[in-house]
C-alpha cells in the first residue's frame, strides 16, 4: 500500500541532527546524593572523596529542563526535535504513547563535568496497525557528551521510541449506559458520644460538650474530660459566633460532590473551643485568619444537616 504524500515530508527529516541541549549544573555530589536517596540506592560508592562520579542510570537527569517545561539553559538549541510528531498530528495522528527508552553508557560521568546532548531523528517505521490504532513508530537518539578542552567526549546515548497514531474506533455500546448516581456527602459516624451534636444540628443548634466536674468545653466530643478525667458531661448551646483561627484551601483531589477549591477552616468559637468546618459564602482567595464567622445549618441529601460557617461583617 502506497504511503500518503505527506509522509515524504516526514521521512525527509530522518537523519536530521538537532542542536545542543546543555545541563543547568555541572555534575555534583548533592544531586547524586538526592537522586540515590529518591531511588533507594546506596550513595556511598559514588561519593568517594576525590573520585565522585554519578550512577550511570542518572545520565538523562543532568540535562533535564527542571520543573518548568522547556526551560533550558542559555546556549541550548531552540529547535524542536519532535517536529515530525507535529507534522503527523496535522494529519490526524493525534495520539502518542511512549514505547521504550534505552540507555547506553560509554563511561560514568565525574564531578565537575558539564554535559550536553544532541538529538537525531533515527527512524520512522512503515505504517503499523495495533490495538491502539494505526500510525508510525518514531525513534529518536540522544547522544550525551562531556565538554572537554581537548575535544568533547561522548559518554552515553538514550534511544527514545514513541508510537504516533490515529486511535482505533471504539465499538458502539450495545445499550446506552445509565447515568451514574449523583454522589452524596459522606454521612458522619454517630456514636453515644456524638449523637447529641448531630441531634443539635437537626434542631438548628451548635451544641458543645462540657465536663460537669470542671466545666471544660471540648470538641470533638469524647467519653472523658482531658483536663480532670471525669466521665460526667452535658452540653451547652454555643452562640455560633467565632473567628477563623486557621484554614486551608483544598484543591486536589477533587472529591464529588464537594465544590473545588474547597475552603476548610478551624473556627475558634466565642466560648473558647475550636472546631473544623467548611466555609460557605466566601471565595477561597478571600478567607483571612481572624475573620468573623457565624454558623449556618444546611441540609444535604434529604436528611443530613451540617453546621457550616459564613463570614460576617466586622462590627468594628
Amino acid at each position: 500500500m502506497a504511503e500518503p504524500s505527506w509522509m515524504d515530508s516526514a521521512r525527509a527529516l530522518v537523519g536530521k541532527e538537532y542542536g545542543r541541549v546543555y545541563a543547568w549544573d555541572k555534575v555534583n555530589a548533592p544531586m547524586i546524593r538526592q537522586w540515590c536517596e529518591i531511588m533507594g540506592v546506596d550513595a556511598a560508592p559514588y561519593l568517594v572523596e576525590g573520585a565522585v562520579h554519578a550512577p550511570e542510570a542518572m545520565l538523562q537527569v543532568w540535562c533535564m529542563e527542571g520543573f518548568t517545561l522547556n526551560n533550558y539553559p542559555p546556549g541550548s538549541t531552540t529547535e524542536n526535535p519532535y517536529e515530525v510528531l507535529k507534522l503527523m498530528e496535522a494529519q490526524g495522528l493525534a495520539s502518542v504513547v511512549a514505547v521504550n527508552s534505552e540507555l547506553q553508557f560509554s563511561r560514568a560521568v565525574r564531578e565537575g563535568e558539564r554535559l550536553y546532548y544532541t538529538t537525531r531523528l533515527d527512524t520512522i517505521s512503515p505504517e503499523k496497525t495495533t490495538a491502539l490504532g494505526t500510525g508510525y513508530f518514531v525513534t529518536l537518539v540522544m547522544r550525551y557528551f562531556s565538554e572537554i578542552a581537548s575535544g568533547d567526549e561522548e559518554v552515553g546515548q538514550l534511544l527514545f521510541r514513541v508510537f504516533k497514531f490515529k486511535p482505533a474506533q471504539a465499538a458502539a455500546p450495545s445499550a446506552p449506559a445509565s447515568a451514574p448516581a449523583k454522589p452524596k456527602r459522606p454521612a458522619p459516624g454517630i456514636s453515644d458520644d456524638t449523637r447529641f451534636f448531630w441531634e443539635g444540628a437537626r434542631a438548628g443548634q451548635l451544641r458543645i460538650q462540657r465536663c460537669t466536674a470542671c466545666g471544660t468545653l471540648r470538641h470533638p466530643p469524647g467519653p472523658v474530660c482531658p483536663q480532670c478525667h471525669s466521665f460526667e458531661w452535658d452540653a451547652v448551646t454555643a452562640s455560633g459566633r467565632g473567628t477563623v483561627y486557621s484554614f486551608v484551601v483544598m484543591h486536589y483531589p477533587e472529591v464529588p460532590p464537594f465544590e473545588h477549591p474547597n475552603p476548610i477552616a478551624l473556627i475558634e468559637l466565642e466560648e473558647g473551643t475550636r472546631l473544623i468546618t467548611q466555609l460557605v459564602g466566601v471565595a477561597p482567595g478571600d478567607v483571612r485568619i481572624g475573620q468573623k464567622v457565624q454558623v449556618e445549618f444546611h441540609t444535604y441529601d434529604g436528611d443530613l444537616v451540617l453546621p457550616q460557617f459564613r463570614p460576617v461583617p466586622d462590627a468594628r
